[in-house]
């Protein structure tokens, strides 16, 4: 099984490629013989240990995984959105950690400092976020305050020409290894603000979390701030409010929508593979009706999360992608992919626990993939609230 080619024989069972542009499969091409060199070989072994491959984070920039539609004056790919799509989900059908550095990167430092930063801060940053030089996370989730972003209690007070931050963040992607992170806070009148935190600020600290069953390739930390002055140059002069954070997380989720895809395939891969091998009672797996529903349950949930995932990408370049769209495939997608990996696991029995094989790996990931950047439900009640506009929030 670790021979398998890349030819992924019936993945694209509606010839979706036929809608993909040259630079989209060169894209793919590319980002997949990367993940084969560089992370299938060693993924396991992370995981197991419970490690980041931090080496990887200047692999993924030369490959332009840091944030692939973003202008390239500014260090970004220059690509489009459905080129951002495909390389999330090469990525993730190698691991969902190694996309969520990739996407955390991408999303979530370089978009909102493109977005909403001042042009002196854009060409500080940016290019060497692009390059792999510096790392970014992104400080919006709190101890207390996950799906209620609003109720963060991180807050800014005036100093002069700066302003004193205090509070902490949790369950943030790359802080222990960041150059520095995008912080919302929020201000005197309670206005949230976006701002850059560089690492060496005195009193900003990012200790490492442990004990995750799940993402274990991927580096988590806090950031905690204690009286950090952060100079007004460092804070975002676009945005108020929660729109900026919140845009942030569409971005994230829209790359999620097509990266949980991968890993679904991946599983659905390996149990096709594995089913036409395996010999019970005479006969391969794959010859018994119960597995034949398996598989073809899988690859069809899978071909509808591909479609849903090109639409939402053809949306996204047009500019008229709503969150609420975004939401609805992010939601899918992602127990879609989860379905499958369970389903896979079955069909591969006792060896599907066994890191020999990647099903289980995958299967921990999507387990936070369901419920961070929005959980499973609170997609659901995005959804409820577009079609009826009515706030079940409350």
């Amino acid at each position: 099984m670790a021979n398998r080619t890349d030819l992924y024989e019936g993945h694209d069972y509606y010839a979706i490629d036929e809608l993909l542009s040259e630079e989209h499969l060169m894209a793919r091409a590319a980002v997949r013989e990367w993940v084969k060199q560089e992370v299938s070989p060693i993924i396991e072994e992370y995981s197991h240990k419970a490690t980041c491959p931090t080496h990887l984070f200047k692999g993924l920039a030369e490959i332009g995984a840091f944030g692939p539609s973003i202008p390239t004056e500014y260090g970004g790919g220059g690509m489009d959105e459905i080129a951002y799509g495909i390389i999330m989900q090469e990525l993730e059908r190698g691991d969902s950690g190694i996309r969520s550095m990739a996407s955390v990167q991408g999303s979530l430092v370089m978009y909102p400092i493109y977005k909403y930063a001042s042009e002196e801060q854009k060409r500080k940053y940016l290019p060497k976020l692009g390059n792999g030089d510096f790392i970014g996370c992104f400080g919006l989730t709190e101890p207390d305050f996950g799906s209620n972003p609003a109720g963060m209690v991180t807050n800014v007070k005036d100093d002069g020409d700066a302003y004193i931050l205090n509070g902490a963040k949790m369950w943030i992607t790359n802080s222990p290894v960041a150059d520095l992170a995008v912080v919302w806070a929020k201000n005197e009148a309670g206005e949230i603000l976006g701002m850059v935190v560089e690492k060496d600020s005195k009193g900003f600290s990012a200790p490492e979390m442990h004990g995750k069953w799940s993402l274990r390739a991927s580096i988590t930390g806090e950031l905690i701030f204690e009286d950090v002055r952060v100079p007004k140059s460092q804070v975002f002069p676009s945005v108020k409010g929660l729109k900026g954070p919140l845009s942030c997380l569409s971005k994230a989720r829209y790359g999620i929508a097509w990266g949980s895809i991968g890993a679904g395939l991946d599983c659905y891969d390996t149990a096709l593979r594995y089913s036409k091998e395996r010999i019970q009672f005479g006969r391969p797996l794959a010859g018994f009706q119960l597995t034949q529903k398996k598989l073809a349950e899988m690859i069809t949930e899978l071909t509808k999360a591909q479609l849903l995932a090109w639409r939402l990408g053809t949306l996204a370049n047009k500019g008229t992608v709503t969150p609420a769209q975004i939401s609805m495939a992010k939601r899918n997608n992602v127990f879609t992919a989860l379905t499958v990996a369970r389903e896979s696991r079955q069909i591969l029995g006792g060896m599907g626990i066994m890191n020999e094989f990647p099903i289980m790996r995958h299967m921990m990931n999507l387990e936070t993939v369901l419920t961070y950047e929005g959980t499973h439900d609170i997609h659901l009640l995005i959804t409820g609230m577009d079609v009826t506009g009515i706030n079940a929030f409350e």
